[in-house]
């Protein structure tokens, strides 16, 4: 066979051992990957801050909450001034300066717990929720980083409304010639901060809900009958429930956290809050326990 016919053969080109270990060295590395068991709790706060704050009804309601409770402040206290020179000595007694400018509190709970059941409901409904568990597998982290970042939130929402609310109140009953109060006065620090303790607590419950319930329509129909729906009709029960529902109903009772005037019928201002404080930490509990162990 001449060489104008003999086929050729092509033999593979081998690279400088060199050279490459030059690239490999000189090649971008790629970025690090957090895997789900490296997901610390920082991580998870990190996330569900953004969630929480990215949610449209977020805003909507820490604005709505500051604005119901002064405008509600402002109107209490405009209309409870303008009947205090026509009360009695005995109402006159009774007249209390301080729980009328929180009055507010009555929407403002219902308003951040309905925030809380969202935080949960929102991702059952949207079924996000799957994700957020798969990228961090432990339970009871994501639902204690929920809590923690609603608890920060309605709590600086409830202190912005108490403190707004109060300023409100009591610039309307000076207006109308009513006793009225100044942030120095003894018992006013008390029922400012304690109202935002109130309203965090009221977010948790609504946290510890939404988490045990999953439907919103639920949540929502369950937050309004314990909130609203029982203490307005709690005096219409039979008469030991009734007395045992203004005393120990733990809205109710919380809400005393509130006022100045001491009715020896109802608990303390503290015993209230602890009350309120111990029923959502019963409800959280169960709702820990739910959240481990029931399917996504």
């Amino acid at each position: 066979m001449s060489s104008a016919t003999r086929p050729r053969i092509r033999t593979p080109r081998l690279r400088s051992p060199r050279i490459s270990s030059e690239r490999a060295r000189n090649r971008p590395l790629p970025p690090p990957r957090l895997s789900a068991g490296r997901a610390t709790f920082r991580h998870s706060l990190h996330a569900e801050w953004i969630k929480i704050r990215t949610m449209r009804s977020t805003l909507y309601v820490i604005l709505g909450t500051v604005l119901l409770g002064a405008g509600l402040a402002a109107l209490n206290g405009s209309g409870s001034g303008d009947e205090y020179a026509t009360m009695t000595a005995a109402d006159k007694l009774t007249f209390d300066p301080l729980a009328l400018s929180l009055k507010g509190y009555m929407l403002a709970q219902v308003t951040i717990a309905l925030l809380g059941g969202l935080v949960v409901t929102a991702e059952y409904g949207s079924r996000t929720v799957i994700s957020t568990l798969t990228a961090v597998p432990h339970r009871s982290r994501v639902l204690a980083a929920k809590a923690v970042v609603l608890a920060a939130i309605a709590f600086l929402t409830g202190l912005l409304t108490t403190f707004t609310g109060f300023l409100a109140g009591q610039a309307a009953l000076k207006g109308s010639g009513a006793p009225h109060l100044q942030l120095s006065d003894p018992g006013v620090g008390r029922a400012v901060l304690g109202g935002a303790l109130f309203l965090a607590l009221a977010g948790l419950l609504g946290l510890a809900a939404g988490t045990l319930i999953r439907s919103t329509t639920a949540t929502v129909t369950t937050l309004f009958a314990a909130l609203l729906i029982m203490p307005a009709f709690g005096p219409a029960l039979p008469g030991p429930l009734a007395d045992w529902a203004a005393k120990y109903w733990p809205p109710t009772a919380g809400g005393q956290i509130m006022t100045g005037y001491r009715d020896p019928a109802l608990l303390d201002p503290l015993d209230g809050l602890g009350v309120l404080a111990g029923c959502v930490a019963v409800l959280l509990t169960a709702a820990f326990l739910t959240f481990r162990t029931r399917d996504a």
